[in-house]
């Protein structure tokens, strides 16, 4: 087992321990013609569904882009990073110019917290968060947020190719 695989599993468990943060995770029914293995992210509502393949889906609450910031369309998983370092993009740092270059993984100030699903398209990712009050609003710069114990969830769940459907 590699060092990343050793710490996605170890991720996964620790999930499984953690205490619930706000409106959790929930099965919902939900039919939407998706694949099973889909991730669905409704912007208005702020959820991201999980396609089970049976009628039923995942729902966990997010964050989404702030007015401007929002995109809709396809995209896939091509990364998974358990608690990865962040450079923030040229637009985060023209809006921050004290941001660092770079903020280490596992540090309180690192907004990707536990784990990140980067996707194919543009600098936008799902991933955790060091801001757990900002899960159901309009708050990144295009990005996904998920409580860390969620985004750990999904983390165990996907794998690098699984289809995303972002919409309105």
């Amino acid at each position: 087992m590699d060092k990343q695989s050793g710490w996605a599993a170890a991720l996964v468990a620790a999930a499984a321990a953690m205490p619930a943060a706000g409106q959790a995770r929930e099965l919902v029914a939900f039919d939407a013609g998706a694949a099973p293995g889909t991730v669905v992210i409704r912007t208005a509502e702020r959820r991201l569904y999980f396609v089970n393949g049976d009628g039923t889906a995942i729902r966990y609450p997010v964050a989404v882009g702030r007015l401007g910031k929002q995109w809709t369309g396809y995209a896939r998983i091509d990364g998974k990073y358990v608690r990865p370092a962040w450079s923030p993009p040229a637009e985060v740092k023209r809006d921050n110019p004290r941001l660092p270059s770079v903020i280490a993984g596992g540090s309180p100030h690192n907004p990707m917290g536990a784990a990140a699903l980067t996707l194919d398209r543009g600098e936008y990712a799902i991933h955790g968060t060091n801001r757990p009050g900002s899960i159901g609003t309009f708050a990144s710069y295009g990005c996904i947020r998920m409580y860390n114990q969620d985004v750990a969830d999904l983390y165990g769940r996907v794998a690098v190719g699984t289809a995303v459907v972002v919409t309105r």
